[in-house]
């Protein structure tokens, strides 16, 4: 049987590995210090990991944003930041019960809508985040220029 607790300390080292899967663009160090600085802000954040045994097997991020948040009509939002789950454990419901645990989160905190994004060329994650209940809002290209 895989738990979903909610993360601590003790959960780091696996957490993180998994964070590197996700974003793999930061080093392994980068993510352990964004994770303890996440758990120091119980309030703003949650963060649920999927234990088979002790392992980390899986997580999700997510928090309270109070800001607009694209597509939705009201504050606050409740955000999912990131979600993994160890390939040879994907398409058997985990990442479906952490999303359950983040929007039963975001309930308790006031929300009424619950967001996340992607980017426009992921087609996988698109499938899961419809699969997950979510309805795509809009698509959006960010520019920039240097001042």
């Amino acid at each position: 049987m895989i738990a979903i607790v909610p993360a601590g300390p003790e959960h780091l080292d696996g957490w993180a590995a998994l964070r590197h899967v996700l974003w793999d663009e930061e080093p392994m160090s980068a993510h352990r210090m964004e994770a303890e600085e996440q758990l120091a802000e119980p309030e703003r954040f949650l963060n649920l990991v999927a234990l088979e045994g002790d392992a980390v097997v899986a997580f999700a991020e997510a928090s309270i944003r109070h800001e607009y948040v694209n597509g939705c009509a009201g504050s606050p939002v409740v955000f999912l930041e990131g979600i993994c789950v160890s390939p040879a454990l994907r398409r058997q419901g985990l990442a479906r019960r952490l999303v359950a645990g983040v929007a039963d989160w975001g309930r308790a905190q006031g929300c009424r809508e619950f967001a996340s994004d992607t980017w426009h060329d992921d087609a996988e994650s698109h499938a899961f985040h419809l699969a997950a209940g979510f309805a795509e809002t809009e698509r959006v290209v960010y520019f920039r220029q240097e001042l």
